[in-house]
């Protein structure tokens, strides 16, 4: 089953979220979180957390209150055991400055959200089969990684609910 952690403040967003995964052919289980605060604790298994299962795939909205999507992004990336779990930004925003902020901080795709359910259905498709596939753990990664290492930058420095679809 594949793990996929939505951070996600708006409940409507977050429902629509949760029907557009059930019209997938995977199984999958969404793990919600609301605030950024509370994704980095449900990641690095804290507080409530201690029992959370790893994702294999985190959408991560932009606007998020506590901690906004670019300072967890920050801190995913600069975590040595976090950093390879692909972060796709979902958001509302499409301003030219939070897309460029997403990519310098190593997300892995920055999609704006549709205004119409079909537009939402159609994406979640695309990232079931362009990202659920290569979300895997691989056995190699670590062997990928010693040859070929992350590039470090020196910039690196509530609730929950479960859904299985």
């Amino acid at each position: 089953m594949y793990q996929i952690l939505l951070v996600e403040d708006n409940q409507g967003q977050v429902r629509l979220t949760e029907e557009a995964f059930k019209e997938c052919e995977k199984p999958i289980q969404l793990h919600v979180v609301y605030d950024g605060e509370t994704a980095i604790d449900f990641l690095r298994k804290r507080g409530n957390f201690l029992e959370s299962t790893r994702p294999n795939l985190i959408l991560l909205d932009w606007n998020l209150p506590k901690k906004n999507g670019a300072d967890v992004l920050k801190e995913i990336k600069a975590d040595s055991d976090l950093k390879s779990i692909p972060v796709i930004v979902l958001t509302s925003s499409d301003r030219n400055q939070d897309v460029c902020q997403a990519y310098e901080l190593q997300t892995s795709c920055f999609i704006k959200k549709p205004d119409n359910y079909e537009d939402f259905i159609r994406i979640v498709k695309d990232i079931e089969s362009s990202w659920l596939d290569s979300a895997k753990p691989s056995k190699n990664l670590q062997q990928f990684n010693a040859v070929f290492p992350q590039p470090s930058s020196s910039k690196a420095h509530s609730n929950m609910d479960e859904i299985s679809l």
